[in-house]
Parts: C-alpha cells; sequence; structure tokens
C-alpha cells in the first residue's frame, strides 16, 4: 500500500510540474521566473530561446519519463517503452543543453549557477550515457544511467518543494535560491544511488 502511494505522489508530482511550463503560454507579462527577470536578459532573443526550449522539453521528459518505470509497459509493451525513450532522450539532451546556457544567467551570482551546470551536465551525461549503453544492448547498465538521468529530470519538482520551505526557514530569498540551486538534485542522486544498490542486490539473490 506504501509503494502504491509513493508512486502515486511521484507520478502525480511529475505530471503536475510536467504541465507547469504551459502557463507561460497562457499567461501575458512576466510571469513566474520571468518576474525577476532583468530587462537585458528578457531582451535578450537567445536568452528567450534557450529558456522556451529548456522549459517545453524539460516538461515533456517530466511528463513522459515516469512511465519508463512502469514495469507493465516496459515488458508487455517494449516498442511503446522504445517510443517513449527516444523522445525522453531527445527532449532531455535538447533541454539540458539550453539548460546550461541559461544557467549562466541564474540569479544569486556564481554559486546558484554553478549548481545549475553541474546538474545541467549531470542531466545530459546520464542520458547520453543511457542511449549509448542501450545502442550497444547493455541493458543493465541502461536502467542505472536512465535511474540517474531522471532523478536529475526530477529535479524540476524537488526544486518547488525545497525552495519555499527554505523561504520559510531562512526568511531570505536570495540564500534560499543559492542552496536550492544544489539541493534540488543532489539528494535525488543519492536517491537513485539507493534505488540502483537495491536492485543490484535483488539481482543478485535471484541469481543464486
Amino acid at each position: 500500500m506504501k509503494k502504491k502511494i509513493l508512486w502515486f505522489l511521484f507520478a502525480l508530482f511529475a505530471i503536475l510540474i510536467g504541465l507547469y511550463p504551459s502557463i507561460y503560454f497562457f499567461m501575458d507579462g512576466k510571469t513566474g521566473l520571468l518576474s525577476s527577470k532583468p530587462d537585458w536578459i528578457l531582451n535578450s532573443t537567445v536568452w528567450h530561446i534557450s529558456f522556451y526550449t529548456h522549459i517545453l522539453l524539460g516538461g515533456l521528459a517530466l511528463l513522459i519519463g515516469w512511465l519508463q518505470f512502469n514495469n507493465k509497459i516496459r515488458i508487455n509493451k517494449p516498442q511503446v517503452h522504445r517510443n517513449i525513450g527516444k523522445i525522453y532522450i531527445v527532449s532531455v539532451l535538447v533541454s539540458a543543453i539550453a539548460g546550461f546556457y541559461i544557467a549562466l544567467f541564474a540569479e544569486q551570482g556564481l554559486w546558484a549557477s554553478l549548481g545549475f551546470v553541474c546538474l545541467a551536465i549531470i542531466w545530459f551525461t546520464t542520458t547520453l550515457m543511457g542511449y549509448i549503453t542501450i545502442r550497444n544492448k547493455q541493458i543493465i547498465n541502461h536502467q542505472i544511467f536512465m535511474i540517474y538521468s531522471y532523478a536529475a529530470c526530477f529535479a524540476a519538482v524537488t526544486l518547488r518543494i525545497w525552495l519555499p520551505l527554505l523561504i520559510m526557514s531562512t526568511g531570505n530569498f536570495g540564500k534560499s535560491y543559492i542552496i536550492v540551486a544544489w539541493l534540488c538534485w543532489i539528494p535525488n542522486l543519492l536517491v537513485a544511488h539507493l534505488i540502483v544498490r537495491k536492485l543490484a542486490t535483488q539481482k543478485t539473490r535471484v541469481a543464486f
């Protein structure tokens, strides 16, 4: 029962935050993140293209990526799993590059930028390795890299959970933003590591 509840919440947050970027197309003016950006950034065509590319494709990756961990789809409908995987990989690789660029202009300076830059690099690298390993039919390694990839992708969710909590506890948006630039993804990767270790243990028990 507990596992089902966690799975439901996992999917629900992925869907809700995956759909979140759509508000930028239905709301006029400086909405969401745009409301805190200076005019010189908002007037940059390259930044705008990068921003919308990042949130749209990143949102799509988050929206569909959780389906890849559904055993029924992966085992009973392998073609659906492969098609979703192709969309996810392309979306992530492009979104991560765009995210790397906009991270250079993150609020609160170097440390916030560095946190998001590291996230973009990890997201891109784990996803690329996930693609390379499945092309080489290294299924176990593919599963491991994609677990880490979606953990990085899920930072979009954990950022929106951590940030208001940090602001309430510190009373300072600037400090909270710097912290969340790292906190939104480091714990996710630690959880992914624990999941990978658990799966490895289960496979070892089955082997013996």
